[in-house]
């Protein structure tokens, strides 16, 4: 099967992690609770209960339930949005240059 055959989400070039887990979202020393969708090697989609604009930095921490395994502790730019259904508040998160 060639590249053009595949659905479109093969054709991402990086593969999404489901991970479905509680993060924390901090912007301007604000901490807002969030789910984080998935993840890939060039961003995240999380479910936030508000939005951000374009541009601003924010801390993104995952805590981990088992005490061996480190969260995960980011500070991606906002670079943009995605609504996946109107009910949904799910933003994309992306590595920025």
């Amino acid at each position: 099967m060639s590249r053009n055959d595949r659905d479109y989400e093969e054709k991402r070039d990086y593969i999404r992690m489901r991970v479905d887990a509680d993060v924390n979202l901090i912007h301007a020393g604000q901490v807002i609770p969030a789910v984080c969708i998935d993840l890939s090697s060039s961003g995240m989609q999380v479910q936030a209960p508000r939005a951000f604009q374009i541009g601003d930095k924010l801390s993104v921490r995952i805590d981990s339930d088992h005490a061996a395994l480190k969260g995960l502790e980011a500070e991606p730019r906002w670079c943009g949005s995605m609504m996946k259904k109107a009910a949904d508040r799910n933003w994309g998160f992306q590595s920025c240059p």
